[in-house]
């Protein structure tokens, strides 16, 4: 699975403004369908206010958050399954990410066209999901005809067959009902038997619903509406104003960004949020290494043992390591500096089996 996000949705409901306060990337924003022709890929910081403690405590000559990628693909609409618009291009796309960020209209604005000429979240949730489901339909339907032939090959081959069919079944009716994958909650077992399909409906989905300047404040009944399909899902929601976003975004310095902010009654940007969300879906953590050169945050996946969590930083930190010195991030801001950690006996020597926590510090020793 792609360690990035992908930002689906209809034509004109907003996905290339939030993109290009996302990333502060030239991404192109027109009134009219498809204006987003290839993807746009941009580079964001992952906020952590943690990095921040970190360089007031242990300061530095650098700081370097963790960063994430996006990609702000092309606007879908009813028929892309089947090549209508720019449908195959966005199912290409679309299948090389991790986590899918749904952006879904919920304001009413008669200067900003609407592909469909009407506000309706539901409707236009319900759109791409079909469209996503037709499409994983057309994989799931040429394997099982591919897999049902195996029978005149060897028995291993009819042992695979054996294994696989039954799933592919499950996702087929599922897929013919217009429902997404993941609502058949797979075992472990059974993904890994589908899993080299990169089946669109397996990813896991956050719903950016975009808002006006009052939407922000207030929700509006558009945003219940989501809430209420996330929910069944098991998906999260995010509420974004893009308009106040691409403002915040031209701001220079963060001081003036969070004064407004807070004169818009706003304690965080909604952005922030929706990085956080898609870094944590996808399993994503951090930890840190600080010193007077640099303090910076990396990331690694949950399970992470101490090796390949050295194996981030370079190869040869695998290849070759020893013991990790590691105390959590908590315990530097509770004592206050790193030699009081120390004499709280917080700093701990670490060996091959440890698994990596978020928000540790590490010092790794190796040998090539």
């Amino acid at each position: 699975m792609g360690v990035n996000c992908g930002i689906v949705g209809l034509p004109n409901v907003g996905k290339s403004t939030i993109f290009s306060a996302l990333t502060a990337a030239p991404a192109e924003v027109a009134n009219y369908p498809f204006c987003t022709i290839d993807p746009n890929v941009g580079i964001v910081s992952v906020p952590d206010k943690r990095l921040d403690k970190i360089a007031t405590l242990i300061p530095p000559e650098r700081v370097i958050p963790a960063t994430f990628e996006f990609v702000d693909i092309a606007g879908l609409v009813a028929g892309a399954s089947k090549g209508e618009g720019l449908g195959n291009r966005f199912l290409a796309s679309i299948r090389e990410v991790g986590v899918i960020a749904h952006v879904v209209r919920c304001f009413e604005n008669s200067d900003i066209v609407h592909v469909n000429n009407k506000i309706d979240p539901l409707g236009d949730i319900e759109t791409i999901n079909i469209e996503l489901a037709l499409a994983d339909l057309d994989t799931v339907t040429n394997r099982w005809a591919k897999q049902s032939k195996l029978n005149r090959l060897s028995k291993e081959a009819q042992k695979d067959m054996e294994k696989s069919l039954p799933v592919l079944a499950k996702l087929k009716d599922c897929l013919e009902q217009g429902k997404s994958a993941r609502s058949l909650q797979l075992d472990e077992d059974e993904l890994a038997l589908v899993s080299d399909l990169h089946l669109i409906t397996l990813k896991p989905v956050i719903y950016v619903c975009n808002v006006d300047e009052e939407g922000i404040v207030e929700e509006n009944v558009f945003v219940k509406q989501v809430r209420a399909v996330a929910e069944g899902e098991g998906s999260e929601v995010v509420v974004i104003c893009g308009k106040i976003e691409s403002e915040i975004a031209v701001l220079e310095t963060e001081e003036e960004k969070q004064e407004f902010l807070e004169a818009v009654g706003l304690q965080e940007s909604g952005l922030n949020q929706l990085i956080r969300s898609a870094y944590h879906i996808l399993g994503l953590r951090t930890f840190f290494t600080a010193g007077s050169d640099e303090d910076r945050a990396w990331t690694f996946r949950a399970g992470y043992k101490a090796p390949q969590t050295a194996g981030v930083i370079h190869s040869d930190f695998e290849r070759g390591f020893i013991k990790a010195e590691v105390y959590n991030c908590e315990d530097l801001f509770t004592y206050g500096s790193e030699q009081k950690v120390k004499v709280a006996g917080k700093l701990r020597m670490e060996g091959k089996e440890y698994l990596v926590q978020d928000g540790d510090i590490m010092h790794f020793k190796f040998n090539v």
